[in-house]
């Protein structure tokens, strides 16, 4: 007699392909954190110098008897270690979306994985380019501009606590503002939007652009369209961008069609009728599996396979109980 507690054959076959992908999950994981603590273990014996290269613009514009403080006991220390950690984070930043990357890229389709990849490296790049803008061209004329206006007879002396605190949060809106150009695209292959009614909303974006920079950055008119500016422009770049987009997916269906094939999405699909498998009726999910490249059926085809559907109907109709054999 069997068992009561032996579990159905088929229990594993479920239960593995999640299991498969959670542990993949915690490995690639893993290898984000490794990643990152190698890289702060490389920067840890820097991170005083780290510190102060971050707050030379401040220093630099600093009255001649302005220094920073430390208004609390530990700051001196966790302060340089938490910027450090956040530099480690940054600079791994390549490896991080490299396992994201082989984490989802099997489940994409060829045409997804072609966006998806250049997405990926130009928006690290971009965010990169932000940060940049933000320490090299920001930082100095805001640093100049609030210093300027410091009443007379008040010593100027920031935390470095609440300076990393702003400067990080510079650091992140700058980056998330240079990647404008890759939500477009986005936008834009998603069917979402065109080109043409983002171009429409142009005046709506050039005074959301203003606005998100009045929310962002520090209360002053410099830093404001210091963060407008490049917004407005990286959204027109990624207008141009999404219309080479538009473009390309348009030749890939143009080619498509003179070669005589249908994209993956037309229904109904039958396969070429060669070999063992004339004949022989395929589905969507059966294209995808298979990866073969399928045709849609002809008008004649489409008839008999209504016809086929309607007659099955009918026979299972006579086949119930209480139907008209089985009453």
């Amino acid at each position: 007699m069997a068992s009561k507690n032996h579990k159905p054959a088929d229990q594993p076959d479920v239960e593995q392909p999640f299991i498969a992908h959670l542990v993949e999950l915690r490995d690639r994981l893993l290898r984000c954190v490794i990643a990152v603590l190698v890289v702060f273990l490389c920067l840890a014996p820097f991170t005083n110098q780290l510190y102060t290269f971050v707050a030379g613009p401040l220093i630099k514009h600093m009255p001649a008897n302005g220094s920073m403080i430390a208004t609390e006991v530990a700051s001196p220390f966790f302060t340089p270690v938490k910027l450090t950690l956040v530099i480690a984070v940054f600079i791994a930043i390549p490896v991080l979306l490299h396992q994201a990357w082989a984490f989802v890229a099997p489940g994409l389709y060829r045409r997804e994985r072609l966006l998806a990849l250049p997405l990926l490296i130009s928006s690290t790049i971009l965010f990169y380019l932000g940060m940049a803008f933000a320490y090299y061209a920001v930082f100095p004329l805001v640093f100049a501009y609030m210093n300027s206006t410091a009443p007379e007879g008040v010593a100027v002396m920031t935390d470095i606590t609440k300076y990393l605190d702003f400067v990080l949060k510079m650091f992140f809106a700058f980056g998330l503002t240079f990647e404008i150009p890759v939500a477009t695209v986005l936008l834009v292959w998603a069917g979402i939007a065109t080109p043409q009614s983002l171009a429409a909303k142009r005046p709506y974006i050039i005074v959301g652009a203003f606005t998100l920079g009045m929310l962002l950055t520090p209360p002053d008119v410099f830093s404001q369209t210091l963060m407008a500016i490049p917004m407005i422009l990286l959204f027109e770049a990624g207008l141009l961008v999404s219309k080479l987009v538009i473009k390309y997916k348009s030749d890939s269906a143009a080619e498509e069609d003179a070669d005589g094939e249908a994209p993956l999405e037309t229904l109904p699909m039958a396969p070429a009728a060669s070999g063992d498998d004339a004949g022989q009726r395929y589905s969507w999910e059966d294209e995808l599996h298979d990866g073969e490249r399928q045709r849609p059926l002809t008008p004649e085809e489409m008839d008999a396979e209504l016809d086929r559907i309607e007659a099955d109907e009918a026979a299972a109709r006579q086949d119930k109980p209480g139907g008209p054999t089985g009453a």
